[in-house]
């Protein structure tokens, strides 16, 4: 079983990638920045009460499936989820599914997929793949962090979907029934609009952890660990750990910037000539806040090897810069979007 003329993709973001690929197959020509824009995936949020390996939960996009479920709805695609109380049940689920000729999204544990190095194998269990056909127990996986599809052993991928912990998926699996029949009167440039005003809402949100707010605060514990009791090793892991966050898992708070910038100059063409000028620039003050979070990663690894006042004075100053940038960006690019009728 087999889906002919399948298009594999390799993309920056699973996520994201999965459901421009996912679309495509089915007619629908959006593009990976597109649709992350759209689901208005963007946000930073600092959780110290949620732990990862210790250290508190740093990110820099909305949870796990807002680009699947906002991007569906958002554009008037039926989108069918489903999750299993048995793994047995779950695969067979999926071979039905590749039986009826249908592309499948799964999501997966990063770290069970044999076919990942070992270097980029790590427990986080919302890894997002397609499956496009099976051969004797082999699935054949289009991973959009590879160049080329490859294949994966039932048991392996049985296992993946499977994995218990923190976001475990419980073997969810998604398609688009009946996508070619659906309707599609879709407003882009109406749409465009809505979701970049919700984005600038989060981004601005009055919540301590979240948006800019969540950047400042942050900004203000690297400060604050710099004269802490913690053992210098602690410092080190919790400053690494940030980097980690920001520009390992996923495609980091730099890429995720790029790839909204991406969004906007696409949306660009999508609006009126006289408000072209007004997501164009937005754009590239995007884009400068990613070369700018960049900034801030590089600091960050040559503090984490040689401890010292100056340098958390330095970084601490620079997450404070950067949340005020990101601060007069959605400021300036909501008040411009309230603009367009």
């Amino acid at each position: 079983m087999t889906i002919h003329h399948f298009q594999h993709q390799h993309t920056a973001h699973c996520e994201s990638g999965v459901m421009s690929t996912l679309l495509k197959h089915h007619g629908f020509n959006y593009s990976e920045p597109m649709l992350f824009g759209l689901s208005s995936a963007l946000t930073f949020a600092y959780l110290p009460i949620i732990k990862l390996s210790g250290m508190p939960l740093i990110a820099y996009r909305m949870p796990p499936k807002t680009i699947i479920r906002n991007s569906c709805k958002r554009l008037g695609i039926k989108l069918n989820m489903q999750k299993f109380v048995s793994s047995t049940q779950g695969m067979q689920k999926l071979d039905q599914a590749l039986d009826n000729n249908q592309l499948v999204g799964l999501q997966t544990s990063v770290f069970w997929l044999p076919y990942i190095p070992d270097a980029l194998r790590f427990h986080f269990n919302a890894h997002n793949i397609l499956v496009y056909g099976k051969k004797a127990e082999q699935y054949l996986i289009s991973d959009p962090v590879m160049e080329s599809p490859v294949q994966c052993s039932a048991s392996d991928l049985e296992r993946a979907r499977f994995a218990k912990g923190a976001l475990a998926g419980k073997g969810l699996m998604y398609t688009l029934e009946d996508a070619q029949k659906q309707d599609h009167p879709v407003n882009l440039s109406q749409v465009i609009r809505s979701a970049i005003l919700k984005n600038a809402r989060q981004m601005q949100a009055p919540l301590p952890f979240i948006g800019i707010k969540g950047i400042h605060l942050l900004a203000n514990r690297i400060q604050k660990l710099k004269n802490s009791m913690k053992s210098d090793q602690y410092k080190k892991l919790y400053l690494g750990h940030i980097v980690r966050m920001q520009e390992e898992i996923g495609t980091g708070g730099a890429g995720f910037r790029y790839m909204y910038a991406s969004f906007l100059q696409e949306a660009a063409d999508h609006l009126s000539s006289n408000h072209k000028p007004l997501l164009l620039e937005a754009a590239d003050n995007m884009t400068n806040i990613g070369d700018a979070w960049r900034k801030f990663a590089s600091r960050t690894v040559k503090l984490c090897r040689n401890l010292n006042e100056t340098g958390f004075n330095e970084v601490s100053e620079l997450l404070h810069q950067v949340a005020d940038s990101e601060k007069k960006c959605w400021r300036s690019l909501s008040q411009s979007i309230k603009k367009i009728a």
